[in-house]
């Protein structure tokens, strides 16, 4: 039982970091966001916020890698369309209120320990996306930077698309890398 309150409330910070940002993730709005109780807090954070958020990255980043996980096997332009599919949907399921947790620590960061965490975050995803792409098709040295592109297209993408409430930014963007990727693999083969 603790654990699932643990769990909600770890869930309930990915979502506020998501859509509001850090200082939006206080604990009062955790607490009406969860139903959790008050003194659960400080039982499963002692550290307070930034542990709080700190688990929040984790699973953000848990999630990223599970889906990546679930494309082994896969070519690099399915790997990138899984991969754009999945913002996608984050953005019109949510009608653009809801973007990245570990943008919204990245640029709002009170503490470096919370800064080096996110950065670590998107270093595994990174990786892992990399890996993604070579295991599909692409060269080594290609898959890194075709991952890092897609990190920083999309998440631009994500944060215009918010801001505009308009999907349409997103798949230019899309359409681009799914075009650059499938040139790489292209070239690859070849």
């Amino acid at each position: 039982m603790a654990s699932g309150v643990r769990d909600r409330m770890v869930s309930g910070a990915v979502r506020l970091l998501a859509q509001g940002g850090l200082h939006a993730t206080s604990f009062s709005n955790l607490l009406a966001a969860t139903d959790a109780p008050r003194g659960s807090i400080y039982h499963h954070f002692p550290g307070g916020k930034d542990e709080l958020v700190a688990a929040a990255i984790a699973a953000t980043e848990q999630h990223a890698l599970e889906q990546l996980q679930q494309q082994v096997g896969a070519t690099a332009v399915q790997v990138t369309q899984s991969f754009l599919d999945a913002w996608r949907a984050l953005l019109v399921h949510s009608n653009f209120d809801v973007g990245c947790a570990l943008v919204a620590v990245t640029v709002a960061a009170d503490t470096e320990a919370l800064r080096v965490r996110a950065a670590d975050a998107f270093r595994a995803w990174h990786y892992n996306l990399s890996a993604a792409l070579a295991a599909g098709g692409l060269a080594d040295d290609d898959a890194r930077a075709a991952a890092t592109l897609l990190l920083a297209a999309s998440e631009g993408a994500v944060v215009i698309c918010r801001a505009q409430r308009d999907i349409r930014p997103f798949e230019v963007v899309a359409e681009q890398l799914l075009e650059h990727v499938h040139e790489l693999l292209v070239a690859s083969s070849g």
